[in-house]
């Protein structure tokens, strides 16, 4: 049994005795070396705690000018996101570089000094930052930190053997975790493509497959159910405008078609319109995402409360949830895309009901529509019962990973 001592930080408790404490400065210096020429090219990003490649080419996302003002960076740097820490308590904020490249100067880049095992401290500074260490520095919570006020972070040190040994443990016991995780994110992933194709297949031919069909006479909807009509969302749709108090719960129609609570804790940015507008929802209206409309963000609620103008909160005398289902099949289909390239190139912009209102939808018998939206209702929730399942099975995976990295680097549990 190894002798523990106090490491003097709330967080951490005991460290074997001859571990020592210093702050961050001892062991890495500021990288600036500013791509004043933009002669490097190798862009680099900061995703998920790792730092990934990026196309420099890309046309995705705010883009500079150029890149002259990016930081050059080498590998074995650890690279800090320490920006917007009031509005981001979820993302990961440190990932080690493997390789030469540039990388935004709003990040703080980290040089290692000589001797100083990059791979060790990466696993150190990632256990810091999931037990969300950096939002109480400075003067409390920050919009952001500097090398400055980060240089001051006490590490926590020690052999350069010792450290080796950690960081190659890791290294292993980590790729079989996230070789697991992504075997079970693979199955996530076909379960949803499942379940769009059973909702695609019910609203776009019934559960009746031997019915005669007829000619839809709409380019982007195939043959229909004789008995069906076509109409549009403008007809079958009323769109409503509701107040609300400020007491009611806000809440959000999200990229999974579900109204749900807004979970400020882990929420990114505000819950707000351009216009800093809200409305009320009731259970039963519809919600159709004026932005995220082609992600499918369009759901049934179920609960009561407010959200952004920038949903559209709508009534129905079909059966709702049979529209609803229909809405999501054209997302599915790419079919919001191919409108929104054909008027005006912008495949996020729903938020004119104009533009919505004129889309088409088929429409069976009433009976028929909840006979299908109850069929649909019962399948989609087997196959959500699945799905939650295996994301227990990755948040499992990933609380066994922080605790394991935690246990390692804090000397809690030596490498045998």
């Amino acid at each position: 049994m190894r002798q523990m001592k106090d490491s003097g930080i709330a967080w951490v408790g005991e460290i074997p005795q001859e571990w020592q404490t210093m702050p961050l400065y001892c062991l890495y210096s500021e990288r600036k070396n500013i791509n004043a020429l933009g002669k490097e090219n190798n862009l680099l990003s900061l995703s998920y705690g790792k730092v990934v490649r990026k196309d420099i080419n890309t046309s995705e996302g705010l883009l500079p000018s150029n890149y002259n003002g990016y930081n050059i960076v080498e590998c074995d740097d650890i690279i800090i996101r320490p920006t917007d820490l009031q509005n981001d308590k979820r993302s990961l904020r440190t990932g080690l570089a493997k390789e030469r490249g540039i990388i935004t100067s709003a990040y703080i880049a980290l040089k290692p000094k000589q001797g100083v095992n990059s791979h060790y401290f990466h696993y150190l500074l990632h256990s810091y930052d999931i037990s969300k260490v950096f939002y109480n520095m400075g003067n409390g919570v920050r919009q952001g930190l500097n090398y400055d006020e980060f240089a001051k972070l006490i590490m926590l040190v020690s052999s350069n053997l010792e450290q080796q040994r950690i960081a190659d443990f890791l290294d292993k016991e980590c790729e079989k975790i996230d070789g697991l995780k992504t075997d079970i994110q693979l199955q996530i992933d076909t379960l949803e493509q499942y379940k769009r194709s059973v909702i695609t297949e019910a609203v776009t031919h019934g559960l009746n497959h031997n019915a005669p069909v007829k000619d839809s006479g709409v380019d982007y909807i195939d043959e229909i159910k004789a008995d069906w009509k076509i109409s549009k969302i403008g007809f079958v749709c009323t769109k409503l405008t509701r107040g609300f108090s400020e007491d009611d719960p806000a809440l959000i129609c999200s990229n999974k078609g579900n109204v749900v609570f807004r979970d400020e804790q882990h929420a990114c940015g505000k819950m707000v319109s351009e216009d800093n507008a809200m409305q009320g929802i009731h259970i039963g209206d519809i919600a159709i995402h004026g932005m995220d409309t082609w992600h499918g963000a369009i759901g049934f609620s179920k609960i009561r409360g407010k959200i952004t103008r920038v949903v559209h909160v709508c009534d129905s005398t079909e059966d709702k949830r049979f529209v609803v289902y229909y809405l999501k099949s054209l997302a599915y289909q790419g079919v919001y895309k191919l409108i929104s390239n054909g008027i005006r190139g912008n495949t996020s912009d729903f938020r004119s009901w104009d533009k919505v209102k004129d889309i088409y939808i088929c429409l069976p018998p009433l009976d028929e529509q909840k006979g299908i939206a109850d069929y649909l209702d019962h399948k989609c929730t087997e196959i959500e019962q699945i799905i939650a399942n295996k994301n227990t099975q990755l948040e499992t995976l990933d609380e066994y990973k922080k605790s394991m990295i935690y246990e390692y680097v804090t000397g809690k549990k030596e490498v045998a």
